[in-house]
């Protein structure tokens, strides 16, 4: 069992199971909502996640025209999880937010055109697109 919680730890998901995959976003979005220059996320089926505590959403259109809905603490405003239209069955985790620190590396970047230059991700097995 993997758990993830916000900063004033009111707001929690628990994940069974390993990830269907570890992936970083670039995108200016990602970026904001992070504060950082990039994300990483877990994915998990939803079925493997169990989100307790008292959330708000927030929802927005994506570049690609995807809906992306955002729970996050409403005490702290830490994301703890979010999920894409495109894919209802799958729950985005940030990597941040769990207290584990035992994920594999990513396997995806995504807005690659949007990294910032000084970014490396090393590996030899990473999806990339731009």
């Amino acid at each position: 069992m993997k758990i993830a919680k916000c900063r004033c730890s009111s707001l929690r998901a628990e994940c069974k199971g390993d990830p269907l995959r570890v992936s970083v976003c670039h995108c200016e979005e990602c970026q904001r909502r992070t504060g950082s220059a990039f994300a990483v996320q877990a994915r998990f089926h939803c079925d493997a996640v169990e989100i307790t505590g008292p959330s708000k959403t927030f929802e927005r259109i994506a570049d690609s025209g995807n809906v992306l809905s955002y729970r996050f603490c409403p005490s702290c405003g830490s994301t703890v999880a979010y999920q894409i239209n495109a894919w209802p069955d799958v729950i985005a985790i940030p990597l941040g937010a769990f207290e584990q620190q035992d994920f594999p590396a990513p396997v995806y970047s995504v807005y690659e055109r949007r990294k910032h230059p000084w970014v490396t991700l090393t590996g030899e097995d990473i999806e990339r697109h731009f």
